[in-house]
């Protein structure tokens, strides 16, 4: 690897490592919170549908996992009173599920810690910078979506 691509490549690694041990360690240092990193994406898929309530399909395309893996997230969550499940009244078949006022809490205070990363990264940053770094990551999701399709 040429010297720049070395030092990018390191970059993103230690970002990505960064990222999630700020997650980790925010879920570890409360006693109050019983959840997984995975658990808090789960939450997170589940809270974009605002007050919408999100089906069980939905979840699983978003978070790119089968069906049987949310299912069985979200009856933990559900025991953990994070996440309620409602039958659809025309489609008993079909499970809708929300987040309870303590997974609304949490998901919250994630989103804001997203919301302060992107704000501190771009700080200071000229628009044509910003595109920039917006498409130099859209190239590195493209990159990565593409190795996990093959």
């Amino acid at each position: 690897m040429k010297p720049f691509e070395e030092k990018l490549n390191t970059a993103i690694v230690e970002a990505y490592r960064s990222i999630l041990k700020v997650e980790e360690s925010v879920l570890k240092r409360s006693d109050k919170i019983d959840l997984t990193i995975n658990e808090m994406h789960i939450l997170e898929a589940v809270g974009k549908g605002k007050n919408r309530r999100r089906t069980i399909s939905e979840l699983a395309d978003d978070l790119d996992v089968t069906l049987p893996s949310v299912t069985v997230a979200i009856n933990k969550l559900m025991k953990k009173g994070y996440v309620e499940k409602v039958r659809g009244e025309e489609d008993a078949r079909i499970v809708y599920v929300s987040l309870t006022r303590m997974g609304r809490k949490i998901d919250s205070a994630h989103r804001y810690f997203h919301e302060s990363m992107v704000r501190s990264i771009i700080k200071g940053m000229t628009e044509e910078e910003q595109q920039i770094l917006y498409q130099g990551i859209m190239k590195l999701d493209l990159f990565l979506k593409e190795q996990i399709e093959k």
